[in-house]
């Protein structure tokens, strides 16, 4: 699992405006799901029912360990 620091808040500094978001096309166009953008060495993760709260910044080995326990259901 990854270390507990792997994970905050994208400080206000961060500029996002141009970060593409994508979210599954399960999703239907509907907005009860989470964005996901990739920013470097790091990934962004937002509700896209409140897109004007600051997403949270995922490492890439957080965001790896995160997908993957999502997909073997692991009960963190």
């Amino acid at each position: 699992m990854a270390a507990r620091h792997d994970v905050t808040t994208a400080p206000r500094g961060v500029d996002l405006t141009h970060a593409r978001w994508r979210k599954s096309s399960d999703s239907g166009g509907a907005n009860d799901c989470v964005e996901v953008a990739e920013l470097g060495e790091h990934a962004a993760v937002r509700d896209s029912k409140d897109i004007g709260r600051r997403p949270l910044l995922f490492s890439r080995v957080a965001m790896r360990a995160l997908v993957s326990g999502i997909v073997c259901g692991s009960n963190w």
